[in-house]
């Protein structure tokens, strides 16, 4: 049957987007636009498109700092609202970069992102790496921050503390982590006092880390997926020729043929229904996207035949945040378990 009609009409409801429930009760909509344009889409771009997915229904919208376009899209965003969509309906994330780990840069790290973005508060703050190696824009993927250092948890502590005034100061609702691995993820969850509502993370259905995804749940966190559709405008650092793509699988392929719509749906599709909150970046397909999240679900066939595809094919794997000489980028998801010694 051709279900391709779903995405033609000018907005979805924003109450037919399924919601994710945080350890605070709180619910944040199970599909974001991720904003990060990459190094093809220019700042004025991600805005017209944050501006044309708040039109279609999207109310979760997921920023950073390093992106670029936080002013861009803070003037978009205060064109939503000023439009007549409330503050409280809209979820809005942002992160902080490897370069402001020390404590005395994370709170004005976020104020400077709540400035730019036009805002009082954020539903969540996120420290975007683990690490505070810093790589200029657009670097290569041999580029090294001369002052790298690996994961040491006590410096990480003294982040998160600074992340749990935040939420003190009532400038975050909600902190969280990205790019962790399960060995830090313990350690952090040992530490804190206020325990991570999100771990974003790479999820797609050719990297589905079963593992860490059933650790985050078990936690309390919510997954947060980045690369859903698996990046195809990600940096030429981030491409290596083992590479594969999730809407080129003939898997997907077929499932999206039998239903009429585009194999980036199917995967949107997926990971909802999956239990993760997808946030993929598009000016032209977001329509569509979040017509996917919403509309009818996948079979149980389906979604069984889409979680025997797994490759392990990790696409984002951060090569310029390596610490030292003669390192391969698995040292930087603690692979063996353990965090990966200095």
């Amino acid at each position: 049957m051709n279900r391709a009609s779903e995405s033609e009409s000018a907005s979805i409801d924003p109450a037919a987007i399924p919601q994710r429930t945080l350890s605070t009760g709180a619910t944040m909509p199970a599909i974001g636009l991720g904003t990060f344009g990459s190094d093809h889409v220019t700042p004025d771009q991600v805005a017209q498109a944050v501006r044309g997915a708040a039109a279609a229904g999207y109310r979760h919208f997921d920023c950073a700092s390093v992106y670029g376009n936080e002013p861009e899209v803070g003037a978009a965003l205060q064109a939503v609202i000023a439009g007549g969509v409330k503050r409280e309906h809209i979820w809005i994330t942002s992160k902080l970069w490897n370069d402001k780990h020390a404590e005395d840069d994370v709170i004005a790290s976020c104020r400077r992102s709540l400035a730019d973005l036009r805002l009082d508060y954020l539903d969540l703050y996120l420290v975007h790496w683990p690490f505070p190696n810093f790589h200029p824009p657009g670097c290569d993927v041999t580029s090294r921050s001369a002052a790298a250092r690996p994961y040491i948890h006590k410096s990480y502590m003294k982040t998160w503390r600074r992340m749990e005034e935040l939420v003190d100061l009532g400038l975050v609702r909600h902190i969280g982590t990205s790019n962790m691995t399960i060995p830090k993820l313990k350690l952090l969850l040992r530490d804190a006092r206020i325990r991570p509502a999100v771990n974003e993370m790479e999820l797609h259905p050719h990297f589905q880390q079963p593992e860490l995804f059933k650790f985050v749940l078990d936690n309390g966190i919510q997954p947060v997926g980045y690369c859903p559709i698996g990046s195809p405008g990600r940096p030429e650092r981030d491409r290596t020729p083992e590479d594969t793509a999730p809407t080129e699988d003939p898997v997907i392929v077929e499932i999206a043929r039998r239903h009429g719509i585009h194999p980036a749906v199917v995967c949107i599709k997926w990971a909802v229904q999956r239990g993760q909150t997808p946030i993929p970046f598009s000016i032209n397909n977001y329509r569509a996207n979040l017509a996917g999240a919403a509309g009818y679900p996948l079979s149980n066939e389906e979604m069984r035949q889409i979680a025997g595809i797994d490759r392990n094919c990790r696409l984002i794997k951060g090569q310029v945040f390596l610490w030292k000489d003669g390192q391969t980028w698995e040292d930087l998801w603690d692979i063996h378990g353990e965090v990966t010694p200095p």
